[in-house]
């Protein structure tokens, strides 16, 4: 028996009926199995490998370029991935197929956040972060391949958030873990930038979840294990959902949105409207590889794979080489 194939097993004697079972999962594309790791396995370690995961180290989170330990696409994804998994060993479910979901989840998010996504949503119409991942890993990757993931990997992916429902309880994992990761992880970011201190946090807020990063973490996660447990589908106690809507909420009034981030969110949609325009009118400038493209898949969506993909960095040096004169020191 393969290593893989006593993995399979074990799946089956270990897990929950619930759990997805590697097994069974499928490809749009049939391919050979490999002799150690499982499908879902091969599903995180192509997210891990690709380009895409790799420049989410210099993709904001919230704050642009704002020190060394605010929070970026990369580690918030490797937050959700540590929270997923802990839940799904709790529940006994799929830890490979959790982590991989967590891993690929935000690959095809903006640069600088939220309002690089607003920006091109506005631009073209329609745009969602979610459904621009699961372009990365289904068609962009791999020179245009793509990474041939599972269904159930993709599915997760782009129903973590969304108005779909993933399919699979570890999708369906990953959907609140996401939520559980950036609401933490950007609340603990906004006191280190002294935008918020603890005695901020709405009292429900303060009473069912706390004030502490690491037990916030601690107190959505317990009420989610023991819930799920007893209702047989992920979810959380009535209490629970009330605070962590009322936690949203104030984020979301209070950070998201705030007047105290305005300046940096209008220099970032600035940037990337600007890019996107130009190359619009400008479609040579893009690397061979996007050129390529466009008989496929049409000049504007083009522009948006190319934008979107892009880094906060990259992004800026970009604009500054495009829009801003050469200006030297003068030597006399």
């Amino acid at each position: 028996m393969k290593v893989r194939e006593r993995t399979e097993e074990n799946e089956y004697q270990m897990l929950s009926s619930l759990a997805a079972k590697s097994r069974d999962a499928t490809r749009e594309r049939p391919e050979e199995d490999c002799e150690f790791r499982t499908r879902f396995q091969r599903d995180r370690d192509r997210i891990i490998h690709s380009k895409a995961f790799r420049r989410l180290k210099h993709k904001t989170q919230v704050y642009i370029i704002s020190g060394d330990h605010y929070r970026t696409r990369m580690t918030h994804s490797l937050e959700v991935s540590q929270i997923g998994r802990t839940i799904a060993r709790s529940l006994r479910l799929n830890e490979d197929l959790t982590e991989a979901i967590a891993l690929g989840h935000d690959v095809g998010h903006t640069a600088f956040g939220h309002a690089g996504e607003a920006v091109l949503d506005r631009l073209t119409g329609h745009f969602a972060h979610n459904e621009q991942s699961l372009r990365v890993v289904k068609y962009l990757e791999k020179g245009g391949k793509g990474l041939n993931l599972t269904k159930e990997t993709m599915d997760g992916i782009l129903n973590h958030s969304g108005k779909g429902k993933p399919i699979t309880m570890e999708g369906k994992i990953i959907h609140w873990a996401d939520r559980i990761a950036y609401l933490c992880h950007d609340y603990d970011d906004s006191m280190r930038a002294d935008i918020l201190k603890p005695d901020d946090l709405p009292r429900i807020v303060i009473e069912k979840i706390g004030t502490d990063t690491s037990k916030m973490i601690t107190a959505m996660v317990s009420d989610m294990i023991r819930s799920s447990e007893k209702a047989g589908d992920i979810t959380f106690s009535r209490e629970m959902t009330e605070a962590m809507g009322t936690f949203r909420e104030f984020m979301f009034n209070s950070i998201y949105h705030s007047e105290r981030l305005a300046k940096e969110r209008g220099q970032a949609v600035f940037v990337i409207e600007q890019l996107f325009k130009y190359f619009m009118d400008n479609p040579d400038k893009m690397p061979h590889e996007f050129q390529a493209r466009q008989d496929q898949w049409g000049l504007e969506q083009t522009v948006v794979d190319y934008v979107a993909g892009i880094t906060d960095s990259y992004a800026v040096q970009l604009f500054n080489d495009i829009f801003m004169p050469p200006v030297g020191v003068m030597v006399k």
